[in-house]
C-alpha cells in the first residue's frame, strides 16, 4: 500500500485526520474500508504510524494510530540531482524513477544546449506539476518525506553549490579514466554523506560548462562505453550508489 502524508497538526492524541485528495485516492481507488490499516507519515518530523481507519466522513478520514516508527525508507546518502533540462515527458521520467530510487531533491538547470527553454511565466507551473509528480513517486516508494524541485539555476549558480557536498559528480561522456566506481569507493562506509550528480540535457555538456564545474569542484566521470539518454543517466548513477553504500 502507498504511503499517505499529513502534517503535524492533523495528528490529535492517538488519532490522524486525512485530508484532500487523498481521501478519494483511498476510498474509491484503493476501496479501502473501515477496519483496514493505512500508514501515514508526519511531514514535519518523519514519524511513520500504522493506522486503522475508523471513520469515513466527506472529505475526510479519522484513523486511529497502533504504531509509530521513524525514518524506516530513508538513507544516509543524500544525493541532489542537478538535471539539464530536457524535454517535458524525458523529465517527468526522471523525476518519477529518481525520486523513487531515493534522491533529496532534484534541481532543473539552464545550460548552453538545452533544447527546452522555460520561460519566467511557465517556470512556477512547471514546477508544480513535477512536485506533484515527485509527491506521487514519494508516497509510492514509502519515502519518509517528499523530496523537492527547486528552481531553474544557471550553471554559474550550480558552480558556486559544488563545495556544499562532498562530492559532486559529473556525468561526462569525453571523460575517459575516471569512473563512477572510483569516485564513490573513495567512502568507505560514511555515516552519512551528500552527493551531487550533474547530468547533461539532450545536446550533452558544452566543454565550456565542463571547465567551469571542474574548476568549482566537480568529479567528470565516465558512466561506461555506451551512451546513456539525459534521463537513464541520474538513473545509473543512482543505481550505483544505492548498491555501493546500501545493499
Amino acid at each position: 500500500m502507498p504511503k499517505f502524508f499529513v502534517k503535524t497538526n492533523q495528528i490529535e492524541g492517538n488519532r490522524v485526520k486525512i485530508i484532500g485528495e487523498d481521501v478519494k485516492h483511498i476510498t474509491q481507488v484503493l476501496r479501502t474500508k473501515k477496519g483496514e490499516k493505512i500508514v501515514v507519515c508526519d511531514l514535519d518530523t518523519s514519524l511513520n504510524y500504522i493506522t486503522i481507519l475508523e471513520q469515513i466522513q466527506p472529505n475526510t478520514l479519522i484513523c486511529k494510530i497502533i504504531d509509530c516508527k521513524k525514518d524506516v525508507a530513508e538513507s544516509k546518502i543524500e544525493v541532489t540531482i542537478f538535471q539539464g533540462l530536457p524535454k517535458a515527458d524525458k523529465m517527468e521520467y526522471m523525476i518519477q524513477k529518481n525520486i523513487e530510487l531515493g534522491a533529496k531533491a532534484i534541481i532543473p538547470v539552464s545550460m548552453e544546449r538545452c533544447i527546452v527553454k522555460l520561460e519566467e511565466k511557465n517556470t512556477h507551473k512547471k514546477i508544480k506539476r513535477w512536485q506533484k509528480i515527485a509527491e506521487a513517486a514519494a508516497k509510492q516508494s514509502r519515502r519518509d518525506f517528499i523530496p523537492k524541485i527547486e528552481l531553474p539555476i544557471t550553471v554559474e549558480k550550480l558552480c558556486d553549490r559544488v563545495k556544499e557536498f562532498d562530492l559532486m559528480l559529473l556525468a561526462y561522456e569525453n571523460e575517459q579514466e575516471n569512473t563512477l566506481k572510483q569516485e564513490l569507493q573513495k567512502f568507505q562506509n560514511p555515516s552519512t554523506l551528500k552527493i551531487g550528480v550533474i547530468v547533461g540535457p539532450e545536446g550533452g555538456l558544452d566543454e565550456k560548462e565542463v571547465k567551469k564545474l571542474v574548476e568549482a569542484g566537480a568529479k567528470a566521470v565516465t558512466l561506461g562505453k555506451r551512451i546513456l539518454r539525459t534521463e537513464t543517466a541520474s538513473i545509473a548513477i543512482m543505481s550505483n550508489i544505492i548498491y555501493e553504500f546500501e545493499m
